[in-house]
């Protein structure tokens, strides 16, 4: 599906010389010109367009004066800074370039007609007038002569014995294994050469192939009408010669071993042309054919031609027709690919002129807005536009929608750039006519004689509208005929009557823009030529963006120029970008776009070497081509994958970002090695490839088809939407999830558009309460729309009843399913409704025009969506005997099991049979409420299933407080809760049901002391029995540290204040110590208890804060050892000597990371034997790994773990110390006082100077690392490490 553009078309000469130039190869590291002529040798600058060197070969007598001489091949040998020449007197001839010395290498007395060097220039082979071959090696030794004319067919001949398969004949000396052998082409093309030659015996043309050791390998089959032309493919499979037929002129190719394989017809009549020469590009995708009419006449004049075929799909197209007229000055000479840049061939014509064309692969396709459908590609054929519409058809060339025949081979095609009529096309051809194909207008006959189209579809009509021709106002050659066939290229069509098309200027640098305007008024069907606009530069492409009708012209150095062609004056100036710096592409492209990315016009551009520009960034360097298309911009790449892109709310940054990241799977696809985009189909979802080979394949890429989706939605059409998002498999919850306002809003019109009911019933079945537009299918901008209209309802359920309601308000029997399903699909579904809705269409009947179902019907799709056992549980809960009949009879069950069953349950009372079927569901909680209206004598039962199903707090609903059996259920359910040792629970509700004895010992059992003290007064219990129960409650308090409640009631409950001044004093509790002392006047307890008690507390933390200080300082400086030896292991400082060196790698910036590889050593086979332990032992073993021995693998965490106890420990002092201190101060004794107010002082400052080097600033702010702390514990320092591996695990070097 692609054309050869032309990129340059460089014209040089003509120059003075002598004689007629003969043949020319090319001098690379000069990019000059050798040709050879009757006289000598001359070196032509293009870049001057004059003579550099002129060496004669008359002088020296290689060459006759008299200009009778031939030079008969010429070659540059870049290795040897000479230049050999081949004559047709056998002399082969070095010449020096630099000095002009000539030498004689060799000489043939029978004269030479040809002369061949293999590429790598190692080889050549001369073609004496004996018809003999030399080969000779490049310092022109003789390796062997042989004649041409062999009788044997070579080494590769064919021995075959018997008939059948190839695994059963006879393979000669190669053996079996050659059954198995297949022949592959060889790239080394240079191990062999081919040679045409006529045969003197048969007078026919074979061609032979031999090695580079001049051993024949296979002569060809004898061909009629072969002839001389003959070019070997540089892949090495084919070698290209031509044919004469009785009706027709052929290229054929033949395999290495001499057999036919493929052809093609050339576009002329038989005995009309002759083939000079036939010439593969350096790829071997191109082959260009060389031809001249054949001349009937001596006076007649002939045409030459150059044309350049390829092939794709196994059929050839003709895709350039170089047209050189019949000037004698303008005849070609000689025609030359170029050895290093594959698509570039240089031409020499007689009047010494050298032309240079620079083609490259282009897809011409249609660029229309999304109001006007079309995606038409056109290729070029010969004298026919193969059109493909792909928005109606995607069929594999060469076969195509309709086609358009000229009278002249195409060079050039170009739709309209209006984007409101980019389907209307002009066709360049070769004889420099334009012909003009607009949609709609359709002619059976054409004007032009001899030219006629078929009638097309109204859908894809195309036809003649009217014909240009172009006339030159440049240099012709004498007879008024212009050398360069191609001067115009990059044609574009502007406007309905105006051209844009860019040819050489004066230099060979320069180019000029020319505006061709026609119209019914053009005189005699040429176009006017109404502006020329030079510029400096070579123009290499031109691209036009439809929407903005901005125009930019890329130069061969890679600049970027704005044409500004719709100002009064047409200028030229700097393309810029946002920042004002003028564009340049790094490398010249040959594929060019405009886009809008993020409100700025920018320019795309691809190399030849698949690196991808925007402006003057390279984004990425593996693209093998892109297609823009609405806000996307689609690349295929060599790693065989699709990527799309959204240009809208971007930046150049985004997308650099965006190509060489890891993308999502909505933006990027796996597709076919070597695919490249051909066009993307407007307002679809279709983008077509073609592979390598030529077949096409057209894909859905997901970024296109969610964009269109959500496009369609916008508009409300939701049967495009969902036909779309059904035939792609996409999630249907994206109908609701893209905009759930406008959805429910519009909900009776998506019912109408879809009118049907499995489709209605296939969405149904796909909701789920994710939103899609957040996981699966995120949109690409910001949306400001409303998630959820009802947020307190969940959205299955929100969009199940619309819809319900929408229906049935609609047509109720026609979307009877389709109401069913809404019950069913519901998060808690509604069995119960809609077998309801099945039993009343029992009564009803159906007639075929209402749509509806019947209840038969019904009931089978329901079976379908729901489970027969659970559908007939529901049907029975709905204690409807005959609904469930009618369900039993579409299951399997067996009528003697459900039979019997039902009716013993007809015979039992309403409210018992309700409980039962309750039961039988076990749908307790209602069995239990039909139960309780079955009176008393079934209370027994009632309290069994409360106590079997634990519905305590429902059966206490169902009866009155005061009532007996409120009473019982109460004390069941005290029972119940001290049995789950929740004695304060069990206390209050046994002190509801007035059991008081036994919510007494409930409130003992909970240590709820007030509350105990409340049961034993309804209880009545004297003093003595008080006394002693406060006794009991003060022991137990004491136990649990609470000395001050177990104080009070001592001295409230049991008078014994002495006991209680004791127990303030054991736990410390000085002020409300002193209290007591004073309320009862005991000042003598001051000096017995008192103060003994405060002096004795004032030494013990004296000794636990040097303690504390100890300790701290010693953990502290082991710490920041552990963190040197670590800094010192992750640099490599360290030695083998350090345990467990693989941490080093993994020690974060102040801590070990805890890895797999930390467990190694003693600690993993620890971890495996109590990985089965019980809770209690998983935390002792915990404890150890976090072990403060030196070398252990985190000790560093032990540490920080150790100091952060040490800290919080002195912190809690401080109100402990401070109450004491009071104590101290109030009865003189100043010097403890001060201290322990010092000792606290120096710990606390010395733990405040040393928190910026325990936790460091990084560690506490650096949310990589775990949460590390005076305040952390173990498990949490291990919890935020087990986060850390799972969010970033560690590498390991």
């Amino acid at each position: 599906m692609r054309n050869l553009k032309l990129l340059h078309a460089r014209e040089h000469g003509p120059v003075q010389a002598l004689g007629s130039p003969q043949c020319f190869c090319l001098h690379a590291d000069q990019g000059t010109l050798l040709i050879g002529s009757e006289y000598g040798i001359l070196e032509l600058d293009p870049a001057i367009r004059g003579v550099t060197n002129d060496i004669s070969l008359t002088v020296d007598g290689f060459l006759p004066e008299d200009g009778s001489g031939h030079i008969v091949g010429i070659e540059d040998l870049p290795d040897q800074e000479s230049v050999c020449v081949a004559t047709a007197a056998g002399d082969v001839i070095l010449c020096n370039l630099s000095t002009k010395q000539l030498e004689c290498v060799g000489s043939v007395d029978s004269g030479l007609t040809t002369m061949s060097w293999s590429p790598d220039q190692e080889l050549v082979l001369l073609v004496t007038g004996q018809q003999t071959l030399i080969m000779m090696t490049k310092d022109f030794e003789p390796i062997t002569e042989k004649e041409i004319h062999q009788d044997d067919f070579g080494e590769g001949k064919f021995i075959t014995v018997g008939w059948g398969k190839k695994e059963t004949q006879f393979h000669g000396s190669e053996g079996k294994q050659a059954a198995h052998r297949k022949l592959a082409p060889d790239p080394l093309v240079f191990l062999f050469v081919a040679v045409s030659a006529i045969c003197p015996q048969t007078g026919a043309r074979k061609v032979r192939v031999w090695s580079r050791e001049l051993v024949l390998q296979s002569t060809s089959e004898p061909i009629s009408g072969l002839e001389q032309a003959l070019a070997w493919k540089p892949s090495g499979s084919l070698i290209a010669s031509t044919q004469e037929k009785p009706n027709k002129h052929d290229v054929v190719f033949f395999e290495k071993n001499g057999l036919l394989h493929g052809e093609f017809t050339l576009p002329f009549q038989k005995g009309k042309a002759k083939v000079n020469e036939l010439l593969w590009n350096l790829d071997s995708t191109i082959l260009a054919v060389w031809l001249e009419d054949v001349k009937k006449e001596k006076n007649s004049e002939t045409n030459t031609y150059v044309q350049l075929w390829t092939v794709g799909n196994y059929h050839w197209y003709l895709k350039q027709s170089l047209h050189f007229g019949s000037a004698e000055k303008s005849q070609l000479v000689s025609l030359l690919w170029d050895p290093e840049i594959p698509y570039r061939l240089h031409a020499l014509c007689r009047g010494w002129h050298a032309l240079c064309y620079d083609w490259h692969w282009s897809t011409d396709c249609s660029t229309g807005e999304e109001s006007h459908l079309v995606a038409n590609v056109a290729v070029i054929d010969g004298d026919k536009v193969l059109v493909t519409a792909f928005q109606h058809s995607v069929v594999p060339p060469p076969m195509c929608t309709f086609q358009l025949q000229l009278q002249q081979a195409v060079n050039q095609v170009a739709f309209h750039t209006d984007p409101t009529k980019s389907a209307d096309l002009a066709v360049l051809d070769a004889s420099n006519r334009i012909s003009i194909y607009r949609v709609g207008v359709c002619f059976l006959f054409l004007s032009v004689p001899g030219f006629a189209a078929p009638l097309l579809p109204p859908w894809s009509s195309q036809g003649l509208e009217r014909g240009y021709s172009i006339q030159f106002f440049e240099v012709c050659c004498g007879e008024g005929k212009q050398v360069n066939p191609l001067a115009f290229r990059l044609f574009t069509w502007l406007q309905d009557d105006t051209f844009l098309a860019v040819s050489q200027g004066q230099l060979a640098t320069h180019s000029i823009i020319h505006h061709l305007t026609g119209g019914p008024e053009a005189e005699g069907g040429c176009l006017h030529l109404c502006l020329s606009m030079p510029v400096d530069g070579d123009v290499i492409s031109l691209c036009c963006n439809p929407k903005t009708r901005a125009i930019a012209l890329q130069l061969a150095d890679g600049q970027i120029l704005k044409y500004l062609w719709e100002a009064p004056t047409p200028a030229l100036e700097p393309w810029r970008s946002s920042t004002g710096s003028a564009v340049r592409f790094p490398s010249p492209c040959v594929q060019t776009a405009l886009a809008m990315i993020g409100g700025e016009e920018a320019i795309l551009g691809l190399t030849d070497r698949c690196r991808f520009f925007i402006n003057d960034v390279e984004v990425a360097s593996n693209v093998t081509s892109f297609a823009r298309y609405d806000e996307f911009l689609l690349v295929t790449t060599h790693s065989h994958t699709c990527q799309c892109v959204s240009l809208r709310d971007t930046s150049l940054k985004v997308l650099q970002a965006g190509f060489s990241s890891s993308s999502t799977p909505e933006t990027l696809r796996k597709v076919e090695r070597g695919s490249r985009i051909v066009t993307v189909v407007p307002q679809d979802t279709k983008l077509i490839l073609q592979m390598p080979r030529g077949n096409l394949e057209t894909v859905h890429h997901r970024a296109l088809v969610l964009a269109q989706i959500r496009k369609w939605l916008d508009r409300l059409m939701f049967k495009e939407a969902f036909e779309c998002m059904r035939k792609l498999r996409i999630n249907l919850n994206l109908l609701y999830d893209h905009n759930p306002k406008v959805f429910l809003e519009n909900v009776e019109t998506f019912i109408k558009q879809i009118d049907s009911v499995n489709y209605i019933n296939l969405f149904f079945t796909e909701l789920k309460e994710e939103d899609f537009t957040k996981t699966m299918y995120p949109s690409p901008v910001s949306s400001n729309v409303q998630l959820q209209q009802c947020p307190s309802q969940k959205k299955v359920d929100l969009i199940c009843d619309a819809m319900r309601a929408a229906m049935e308000n609609i047509n109720p029997q026609k979307y009877c399913l389709s109401i069913l399903t809404s019950h069913v699909k519901k998060s808690t579904p509604e069995l119960e409704i809609a077998l309801q809705k099945v039993h009343e269409l029992r009564g009803t009947t159906v007639s075929p025009a209402a749509e509806g179902v019947t209840a038969e019907a019904a009931l089978k799709y329901l079976l379908f969506l729901v489970d027969v056992n659970e559908l007939y549980d529901h049907s029975l809960g709905t204690y409807d005997f005959d609904l469930v009949v009618m369900v039993a009879e579409k299951s399997q069950k067996d009528p003697k099991e459900y039979l019997p069953f039902l009716n013993t349950l007809r015979k039992m009372e309403t409210n018992y049979q309700h409980y039962t079927i309750d039961k039988y569901l076990k749908r307790y909680k209602k069995a239990l409420c039909h139960l309780s209206k079955c009176g008393t004598e079934h209370f027994s039962e009632f309290l069994n299933l409360v106590k079997d199903q634990n519905l305590y707090n429902e059966a206490l609903k169902l009866y009155p407080p005061d009532t007996p059996e409120h009473k019982a259920v109460g004390s069941a359910f005290g029972e119940h809760l001290n049995q789950k040792h929740l004695y304060e629970q069990a206390g209050l509700i046994f002190a509801r049901c007035g059991a008081f004895e036994r919510a007494l010992d409930a409130f003992l059992s909970s240590g709820s002391w007030q509350q105990a003290l409340c049961m034993a007064s309804r209880l009545g219990y004297m003093v003595d029995q008080l006394a002693g129960l406060a006794r009991n409650l003060a022991g137990k308090l004491v136990e649990q540290r609470k000395h001050a409640e177990a104080a009070i009631l001592l001295e409230q409950y049991a008078q014994d204040y002495e006991e209680a001044v004791l127990l303030l004093l054991e736990g410390s509790i000085w002020e409300e110590a002193l209290r007591l002392i004073h309320k009862y006047s005991r000042l003598d307890i001051l000096e017995t208890n008192f103060k003994p008690a405060i002096l004795e507390a004032q030494r013990n933390y004296l000794m636990f804060l040097d303690s504390q200080k100890t300790t701290f300082t010693r953990h502290r400086k082991r710490l920041l050892v552990v963190r040197e030896l670590n800094e010192q292991a992750r640099q490599g400082l360290l030695d083998d000597e350090t345990p467990n060196c693989l941490e080093a790698d993994l020690i974060s910036e102040t801590s070990s990371i805890v890895t797999a590889s930390d467990m190694s050593g003693k600690y993993s086979h620890s971890n495996s034997r109590i990985s089965a332990r019980s809770s209690k032992n998983r935390r002792k073993a915990e404890r150890k790994r976090h072990s403060l021995k030196e070398g252990s693998p985190l000790e560093d965490l032990a540490l920080l773990e150790a100091l952060g106890e040490n800290i919080r420990a002195t912190e809690n002092m401080k109100g402990e110390v401070h109450s004491l201190l009071k104590g101290l101060v109030l009865f003189g004794y100043d010097e403890p006082a001060r201290e322990l107010q010092e000792a606290l002082e120096e710990a606390l400052q010395l733990i405040e100077r040393s928190l910026p080097e325990i936790w460091t600033t990084d560690l506490q702010q650096n949310p990589a690392n775990p949460v590390l702390g005076p305040n952390s514990t173990a498990n949490s320092i291990m919890a935020a490490y087990q986060q850390q591996r799972i969010a970033a695990p560690a590498v390991q070097g």
